[in-house]
């Protein structure tokens, strides 16, 4: 059982075509251009997604390469894995934007 209080009503149902639309669109916020079925910086891919059912499954590079990137993977199933994985790409962008300087 939960320890946390549901206070007698669910969360909304996560609509996996929907977020990935406001995903998107907070990509695209962060200087990311959207390239088919991902984002790419500087003409390298950066981000990769992909509808899967009833979740959300993206791909995000470790570190920014020509060849043979390494990838994370996660599925996002809720609001709150949206955006603690978009929290994710920020904090390594900045960090890419640090080590380039």
């Amino acid at each position: 059982m939960s320890d946390e209080p549901d206070f007698g009503f669910d969360a909304p149902a996560y609509k996996p075509e929907a977020a990935l639309l406001q995903l998107k669109r907070s990509l695209r916020e962060l200087g990311l251009t959207e390239r088919g079925d991902g984002c790419e910086q500087r003409g390298r891919r950066i981000v990769e997604w992909r509808v899967d059912g009833a979740t959300l499954v993206v791909r995000l590079v470790r570190k920014p390469a020509t060849t043979s990137a390494q990838w994370d993977a996660q599925t996002l199933k809720n609001a709150a894995d949206q955006r603690q994985w978009l929290a994710e790409v920020k904090k390594r962008l900045e960090r890419w934007r640090r080590d380039d300087d």
